[in-house]
């Protein structure tokens, strides 16, 4: 009798100490996620000056694109950028989580060889980038290796 007592007791007070505040540390911002789709993840970068991350993703032609010395996209190839801002996990000291979708830029080159650049959700007050700046950024990118 005085393990049950015992046992509805401690139940009682784990149960009551669960409070069901609303912690919002989110301040009003929405996590967006971003579906590649049938593109494979690449590499990622970590820019600490402007508080953002980002993920390159892209298809078999921009991976082997990536791989040789040319540094030029081959035909077929399709890259995306996607950069987010990036924010404190507030479950984890010294981590960080991605917050609000900065951009997607996107590098195409057709059959011809014949390379498109496109960006959406600029949210930044800078014109429009240098297209054969950012191309030659996005060829950067050192495929990541898992072994």
């Amino acid at each position: 009798m005085k393990n049950t007592i015992l046992i509805l007791l401690v139940s009682l007070i784990s149960l009551t100490a669960c409070s069901k505040e609303n912690n919002d540390t989110n301040n009003g911002l929405v996590r967006v996620v971003f579906d590649p789709g049938s593109l494979k993840f690449i590499s990622n970068s970590l820019n600490p000056k402007k508080e953002t991350m980002s993920a390159l993703y892209g298809n078999k032609k921009a991976l082997e694109s990536l791989l040789k010395e040319s540094r030029t996209p081959e035909a077929g190839a399709v890259m995306k950028l996607v950069t987010w801002k990036y924010h404190d996990n507030p479950q984890y000291i010294g981590g960080t989580i991605t917050g609000e979708l900065v951009s997607i830029e996107t590098i195409q080159a057709d059959h011809l060889g014949k390379i498109s650049y496109d960006i959406k959700n600029d949210q930044s007050e800078s014109s429009a980038p240098d297209k054969e700046k950012r191309i030659q950024y996005f060829m950067s990118y050192r495929p990541v290796t898992r072994p």
